[in-house]
């Protein structure tokens, strides 16, 4: 048997309706821009591997110090001891973050560094002996997929099972440019007659799931203003958008008003393995100081601040601030933006929107949009047959790629999609 066939007999996959599902294919290596199955196919991985890959599979850089750390040290107990990799790489992060930022607290991935903000929140008004516990956030947002972020993020098919076990949230509109003021009133209104609300959660600039849903870092500061005029913690949700992915190192680098709390994840390690952060203020972390020990934050995992993962961190934090991947990041940028306008008036295309490295194309479809939208599996296996990994949001396409993707390679993927929107003329879908 194939790795395909050995895996369907005892896998269960993620996002992944099992009964229905194609056989998942098998990969046995990554090079560059490309994961290599075991039938010796070359796919082009558009989408980053979701989202965490950085710098290309196994990349060479990363996986010398990484090898050479495992022969120091694997791990360590991180409650009462620390080691150089988690020292190293906090101190090369907090020097990139806004000035505002302090303190960095280790978990293992978006979910978890987004369930130590929440807490870190709610926790922050107990401490203060202050009742709080009520979360703002956007609506149709995304933070993960652990109880509390779960709340936070969209009511819909991801949660339904579970509504009635998550917490009480306000959520209110993403302001887009066609109601920016309107919502800006709404989200003043709701902010000055609620005085429970311990915490504003938000993605910044873009909302990934949602089907990479753009607005502008201008109403986002006023949204981030009204807050902190009303004592309300805010909380970036950076862990798709951090690391280059909207053209700055972090999407919050685009606003004045800067949160007190950032959450990151995903390209964190270059794709290499799981690691996230709780980034805070010293104001956060000072509510937690106290010579009584039940103030402390009791959050925590066995793998806290894994040196292997760190060094990983490290390795990754180096290459994107090197001169040749701000270049690259940018050389993207402005193709995405060349593609945009080429595409924007196509009549099977509804919007086309972009940001740094991503690009989203909303298709025509006659039905609903949706995540689960009939056209999906479409758009995915056109694009599959090509060879080319992308996995569309219901009918948006979008394109995340490493940033070791070469010209030639992101121009065989704009053709593709020109190859789709001419074929969809033909098809009534």
């Amino acid at each position: 048997m194939n790795l395909s066939q050995r895996d369907q007999q005892i896998i269960w996959h993620p996002y992944t309706q099992m009964k229905t599902a194609d056989a998942p294919i098998g990969i046995v290596r990554g090079e560059g821009a490309y994961l290599i199955a075991e039938d010796g196919s070359y796919y082009l991985d558009m989408i980053s591997s979701w989202w965490v890959n950085l710098h290309g599979h196994a990349n060479p850089y990363i996986a010398e110090k990484v090898s050479k750390q495992l022969s120091t040290l694997e791990h360590a107990i991180f409650a009462g001891f620390t080691h150089e990799p988690a020292v190293k790489f906090a101190e090369m992060l907090l020097a990139v973050l806004p000035e505002n930022m302090a303190k960095l607290f280790y978990s293992d991935n978006g979910s978890t560094a987004v369930e130590v903000a929440l807490k870190m929140a709610i926790q922050f008004w107990y401490n203060k002996g202050t009742k709080r516990t009520k979360i703002l956030a956007f609506k149709n947002g995304y933070h993960g997929d652990t109880f509390g972020a779960m709340a936070v993020g969209d009511r819909g098919i991801f949660t339904c099972a579970f509504h009635d076990m998550l917490f009480e949230v306000i959520f209110v509109e993403v302001p887009l440019e066609r109601n920016e003021e309107d919502l800006l009133k709404s989200f003043k209104y709701i902010t000055d007659n609620h005085d429970d609300i311990a915490a504003f959660i938000f993605e910044p600039l873009v909302q990934g799931t949602a089907g990479m849903v753009m607005y502008n870092a201008g109403i986002l500061d006023k949204f981030i203003e009204v807050a902190k005029a009303n004592n309300i913690i805010t909380i970036a949700d950076e862990v798709m958008t951090g690391f280059g992915r909207t053209g700055k190192i972090f999407a919050v680098d685009y606003l004045s008003q800067k949160p007190d709390i950032i959450c990151l994840s995903k390209g964190i390690t270059g794709g290499t393995m799981p690691l996230g952060v709780t980034v805070c203020t010293n104001e956060i972390y000072s509510a937690f100081l106290s010579d009584d020990k039940s103030r402390a934050l009791f959050h925590g995992h066995s793998y806290t601040a894994n040196p292997l993962a760190c060094t990983a961190a490290i390795a990754s934090l180096e290459l994107l601030l090197s001169p040749d991947c701000q270049k690259q990041i940018e050389v993207i940028s402005l193709a995405h933006i060349e593609f945009k306008n080429k595409i924007n008036t196509h009549p099977n295309v509804l919007n086309v929107r972009t940001i740094g490295s991503i690009i989203a194309i909303e298709i025509k479809t006659s039905t609903a949009t949706s995540y689960l939208n009939n056209i999906r599996d479409y758009l995915y296996n056109f694009f599959l047959d090509k060879r080319m990994i992308l996995r569309p949001l219901g009918n948006i396409i979008y394109l995340m790629p490493p940033y070791c993707i070469e010209g030639q390679q992101l121009e065989n993927v704009y053709q593709a999609i020109i190859e789709l929107l001419e074929e969809l003329k033909l098809k009534k879908l």
